[in-house]
């Protein structure tokens, strides 16, 4: 029986009606459902009772849900475990959640859903979450890597690091598979200000402690492989704290083609610099902005942009200093009054242009061109009086802590006038092709280098009033004892104006295959890189060198009840100079250095298991590296010196463990130990400790909340290393200097309290303009140890000794920070 047309019309306002009238009493969620590396999920069910949706190919979901009912939202997906948020939104309301849902790892007919490329291949994946939650005085990626076994440092306002012995040089950093690069000039922390890794835009990080495949570059120690993400939605998130301050712009266009981020960044380094026992006035800022943009024309055809400007500002002028040292029966400072400053500037500009085509879906091939420009100052003079005196510690003494009867011991005259401009220019071309079960990788590029360093540099040393000369230079001044009427010659007097040239050819090619052996799985990677270099320039010989890097890695995951993936990795790798080894203290380039040369031997395992219910996994590795044509360095603060001659050799092994896992339920945190020994011997004098022997390394990354309020939680990072060989005078003799600097011991904690964020939605009228927030505090050093990378050496002519006065770094440091996501 048909209806009229009258009966129709009728039924249709009503059904409007009623269907207007449940929307106005109902609310709405929405979001982007992502898996742990915060990859948007295609399919997943979003339901609560009866009703549902599922998320689009971009991981997004829109919701309608009854208002002010408390209700349960199930998220489900037949690869990822199930996720269940309890939600009371008010009426009219929009809540936007996005849950991470956790990939299942059971077997199934004895295939397993779940990647172990990176344990395979020996690289530890660090979340970036906790990137940006650890406390530190330069927070950022290289803060949690000196949490890791095998990497250290003591200096926590630089971001630099050693791993397994070697130098900061040795040390590769890729942003999207970009190589970047630091400053020339700087000689400290305080200096350095910002990493040129931001992590606000960071989506993966992978690190490797050695025995790293063909593909990644010509460097001695390690890798760090940063991925910038791409942006899904649009969003604005702020931060800002006492020692600095950034913003961070991400979107997308309404077709997902085209996806942008911005991040700038801005840090006061004044807090740290009034936290140690020199007085001064200081302004040291850092600012920079970066940007990565991608546009997809087709689904084979993208390109991708990253771009960065930096700028550093360390304004320095020193008025007092007073540093105790000595024993508790004979307690002494050293006194220092300063006049003059220092300016330094350090700005950089990189850009690169990428060009990815995928011809099938197994075989891709991409084309990248980029450039890095740094124009560096360094312009200071200082003149330092000082002495020495006994510190009162009459504790009943008005007085008591000030220093009585200063001897006056001497002067001292710096002045430096360096710059220096640096123009890297590369293009590169990769290709990989997947066939079956087999990945070949391949790639080709060039790079100029082009490096104007004008060094003026020189000191002079007053003691008593009378000049001392330099050790090395005859005849010796044997002041007050017999009078000198010789020129007066600066302690140290560095000049040169080098233009040095260095163009470079090099290449890899890798295969890689995942393949079963009796029901184990096998994982091989065999790879090749050359290299081909010429360094040429004003005043100076052209000289040509070759290097041939053959490398290997096998890993085998037993068919064992237990998780366990046993792995063996090693190579020949090189290290073709950069311009800071062919220069000598003196400032004389020297293109005849060869690369330096290293037989890589690491044995590893990784044992994943469940204890108390929750996962852990423990990661052990041992290493051997042999090396040959080594160029020997000496350590100031963060400054290298290098003896442009491969006049030595030496090895490093050792061995280092890491337990990671959910000691608190829903937190990861890790304990590390690590052994190193390493040594070299020059001009065959014997083996002696290198300047980065850090004997035991032990370091503990913790979380942990309330459990009656898990908003408030907790963040602790502790390091301690052992002292290295170090603090000794200029000029010295290593041999005759093996005294080791005091145990590096800090400890950082923060605590923080989050209002709202994607496992924590709120529906409180003030919170709803945010997606996020948070506020917390942070208390560096809160042991107030007092840690030194360096000694200021006092030169007394009138008891012809030297002293040794430690130069220390940051205090206690109390930091107050908040962060918010619109």
């Amino acid at each position: 029986m048909s209806l009229s047309l009258k009966t129709k019309i009728i039924f249709l306002v009503l059904f409007g009606f009623y269907s207007i009238l449940i929307y106005s009493q109902s609310a709405t969620i929405k979001g982007v459902v992502f898996d742990i590396n915060s990859q948007p999920i295609e399919n997943v069910s979003v339901s609560y009772e009866n009703r549902g949706t599922t998320t689009n190919t971009l991981g997004e979901y829109t919701l309608s849900i009854p208002y002010g009912k408390s209700i349960s939202i199930l998220f489900s997906h037949i690869s990822y475990h199930n996720y269940t948020k309890r939600i009371r939104v008010l009426k009219g309301k929009t809540l936007t959640f996005s849950p991470k849902l956790q990939i299942r790892t059971e077997e199934i007919k004895e295939v397993i859903i779940k990647d172990d490329r990176d344990k395979a291949e020996g690289i530890t994946n660090i979340k970036k979450e906790i990137i940006k939650i650890l406390p530190g005085a330069n927070q950022g990626v290289e803060s949690v890597l000196k949490t890791l076994p095998g990497v250290n440092f003591n200096n926590e306002l630089s971001t630099q690091y050693n791993v397994h012995g070697g130098s900061f040089e040795e040390n590769l950093v890729y942003i999207n598979g970009i190589e970047v690069y630091r400053p020339f000039l700087i000689r400290s922390g305080k200096q350095e200000g910002l990493s040129f890794v931001n992590p606000n835009l960071t989506e993966n990080v992978e690190f490797s402690a050695g025995g790293f495949q063909a593909k990644y570059g010509d460097k001695l120690s390690s890798v760090l492989d940063i991925t910038y993400k791409k942006p899904t939605q649009f969003s604005v998130a702020v931060e800002a704290s006492l020692i600095g301050a950034s913003a961070t712009i991400e979107g997308t266009s309404k077709d997902q083609k085209f996806k942008g981020l911005v991040g700038a960044r801005y840090r006061n380094n004044s807090l740290f610099l009034n936290s140690n026992d020199i007085n001064s006035n200081s302004k040291p800022s850092f600012t920079d902005v970066q940007t990565y943009l991608s546009y997809d024309f087709t689904t084979k055809f993208a390109i991708e942009f990253l771009g960065s400007f930096s700028l550093n500002n360390y304004d320095f002028e020193p008025i007092s200093r007073q540093t105790n040292f000595g024993t508790i029966i004979n307690p002494l400072a050293l006194v220092v009054h300063y006049e003059g400053k220092e300016i330094d500037r350090y700005q950089t500009l990189f850009g690169a242009l990428k060009g990815i085509y995928k011809i099938t879906d197994d075989f891709t091939v991409s084309l990248t061109t980029s450039t890095y420009n740094t124009q560096e100052q360094e312009h200071y003079d200082f003149k330092a009086s000082y002495g020495m005196g006994e510190v009162n510690t009459d504790f009943g003494s008005d007085n008591f802590g000030d220093v009585d009867f200063v001897q006056s011991i001497g002067s001292q005259l710096d002045h430096a006038r360096n710059d220096l401009e640096a123009q890297i220019s590369n293009i590169n071309l990769k290709a990989t092709l997947r066939k079956n079960t087999n990945l070949f990788e391949i790639g080709l590029k060039y790079q100029h280098e082009n490096i104007k360093d004008k060094i003026i540099e020189w000191q002079v040393i007053d003691s008593a009033g009378f000049s001392i000369r330099p050790p090395y230079l005859t005849p010796k001044n044997d002041e007050p004892y017999e009078p000198y009427t010789g020129p007066i010659t600066p302690y140290t007097n560095v000049r040169a104006n080098n233009n040095v040239n260095v163009d470079r050819f090099s290449g890899f090619m890798q295969w890689s295959k995942k393949t079963s052996l009796n029901d184990h799985l096998v994982w091989f990677n065999l790879g090749l890189r050359a290299q081909y270099w010429n360094i040429s320039g004003e005043g100076l010989d052209s000289k040509n060198h070759t290097t041939i890097s053959p490398r290997a890695q096998v890993s085998i995951k037993p068919d064992w009840d237990k998780d366990m993936m046993f792995r063996v990795s090693g190579g020949y790798y090189h290290q073709p100079p950069f311009y800071r080894e062919l220069r000598d203290s003196l400032g004389i380039v020297h293109p005849e250095v060869k690369a330096q040369q290293s037989i890589h031997f690491v044995i590893g395992n990784d044992y994943s298991f469940n204890m108390w219910g929750r996962p852990f996994k423990l990661v052990s590795e041992a290493y051997y590296k042999s090396l040959t044509d080594v160029n020997p360095f000496t350590i100031d603060n963060v400054r290298i010196r290098y003896r442009a001659k491969n006049n030595a050799i030496a090895y490093a092994t050792g061995f280092d463990v890491r337990l990671n896992g959910e000691f608190v339920p829903g937190t990861e945190s890790w304990f590390s130990f690590g052994y190193l020994l390493t040594k070299e011997n020059i001009n065959d004098r014997g083996y002696i400790s290198r300047p980065t022997d850090q004997r035991l390394k032990f370091a503990i990354l913790y979380q942990d909340y309330v459990p009656s309020i898990p908003s408030l939680k907790m963040y602790l990072n502790l390091v301690y290393n052992t002292g290295v060989p170090g603090g000794s005078p200029s000029y010295a003799d290593p041999y005759l200097y093996q005294n080791r600097l005091k145990d590096y011991f800090r400890s950082d904690i923060g605590i923080s309290y989050i209002f709202k964020n994607a496992q924590n939605p709120s529906n409180k009228k003030w919170l709803v303009n945010f997606n996020e927030l948070s506020t917390g505090i942070e208390l560096f050093n809160m042991f107030d140890v007092q840690n030194s990378i360096t000694n200021t050496w006092v030169k007394d002519i009138s008891s012809n000794r030297q002293i040794a006065i430690p130069n220390y770094l940051s205090g206690r440091i109390l930091n107050v920070k908040v962060a918010m996501r619109f």
